[in-house]
């Protein structure tokens, strides 16, 4: 059975930002560009980046939000990161639409896929710098490895860490020990 084919439909942001969670897709160029299909070993690195996020933030104030926030990153395109991150005393956040207000961190965590490795290297980086995204952090299950860009004064990021094991201070986050030892342990469970 072949898959139903979708109409193309020009939208603008505002109505991309409009669209039920149910509606997938990410908004490039007036139209929606497909997300990737993320597997469970994607999903794994994603629920174990937010818990993780999570426990740091406690006391701390600040939030930690999964891939459905939508994000006005430039004026021609929306992008939902799978992770994303506003340090305490970030203030004015919207309870619901778009949102127009850079986090301090985005997350990217690679699909299998070319499309998906184009889309989170190519791509997002630079709408992120655009937007005004101080961190993009981004995390190759296949590979083991994350990586971690800082936004410079030129407003292009500079990778400023890159590690495959062990545990790590992360970049721009005082008192957060990524230890990606766990992390890899556990996206392993799922080959028991």
């Amino acid at each position: 059975m072949s898959p139903v084919a979708r109409e193309v439909v020009a939208l603008t942001l505002e109505q991309w930002a409009s669209l039920s969670e149910e509606e997938p897709g990410e908004f490039v160029a007036g139209f929606l560009e497909e997300e990737e299909v993320p597997d469970l070993a994607h999903e794994s690195v994603v629920a174990w980046l937010i818990a993780t996020l999570k426990m740091w933030l406690a006391g701390r104030g600040g939030f930690v939000f999964g891939s459905e926030v939508k994000f006005a990153v430039t004026p021609s395109r929306g992008r939902k990161s799978d992770v994303s991150v506003y340090f305490p005393g970030r203030t004015g956040l919207p309870r619901r639409g778009v949102v127009r207000i850079p986090p301090d961190v985005m997350i990217e965590v690679l699909s299998e896929g070319r499309r998906d490795a184009h889309r989170d290297r190519i791509d997002k980086p630079d709408e992120y710098a655009a937007f005004g995204v101080r961190w993009y952090w981004l995390f190759d299950p296949a590979g083991r490895t994350l990586e971690v860009f800082e936004l410079g004064a030129d407003g292009r990021y500079v990778r400023a860490f890159a590690a495959a094991s062990g545990k790590l201070q992360a970049p721009g986050c005082d008192g957060l020990v990524l230890d990606l030892d766990e992390l890899w342990a556990e996206v392993d469970r799922l080959d028991e």
